[in-house]
């Protein structure tokens, strides 16, 4: 299921926030450019968080969501 609609499923999201600092730093290690601050997530703002990640990264948004998919 995917209540938020984000493209996440939702049992892989609440999972993520259990571990958010280890994903954090996996993803820093991926693409170095990233800071706390572009990792920052605030709710209901993931289309805008997407398209930071999206810009900092180079990457598209889908290869990010498999990304954050495949680590949760």
């Amino acid at each position: 299921m995917d209540a938020n609609n984000n493209g996440i499923n939702d049992s892989t999201e609440l999972r993520a926030r259990g571990n958010w600092n280890e994903v954090k730093g996996q993803a820093k290690q991926k693409w170095g450019n990233l800071t706390d601050d572009d990792l920052h997530y605030e709710e209901g703002k993931q289309d805008e968080w997407f398209g930071r990640l999206q810009a900092k990264t180079g990457e598209t948004i889908d290869d990010i969501k498999t990304w954050f998919q495949r680590t949760f």
